[in-house]
């Protein structure tokens, strides 16, 4: 199954959305449950630990679709480059074979 780029940033906004609606909630629960005396439980520290991942996840997918996207722009502007080399060579080519046959036609 191919993932096109619209389907990646669609799913990379729908899982912020949701991440951001789950975290929000569930901070406001921990702060009416706990006090400010009590240390959080290892339940706690697993949850903010897993809420860290997904973010840094998310980021990361984030930062690797724009490298990946620019990566493409970069690749498409060489190739366009090529092209215009390629074509000012060719010119340049025909342009001396024009020359040293005029200068052979001279020297005769």
């Amino acid at each position: 199954m191919a993932v096109t780029g619209d389907e990646t940033e669609s799913a990379t906004t729908a899982d912020m959305s949701s991440y951001q609606i789950h975290s929000s909630t569930s901070r406001s629960s921990k702060v009416m449950g706990s006090s400010p005396d009590s240390l959080p439980s290892p339940q706690e520290l697993a949850e903010e630990a897993s809420r860290k991942r997904e973010l840094r996840l998310l980021k990361n997918r984030e930062a690797a679709r724009e490298c990946r996207q620019k990566k493409k722009e970069y690749v498409k502007c060489l190739e366009n480059r090529v092209a215009v080399l390629e074509k000012q060579n060719m010119m340049l080519i025909e342009e001396l074979k024009a020359l040293k046959n005029l200068y052979s036609h001279k020297n005769e």
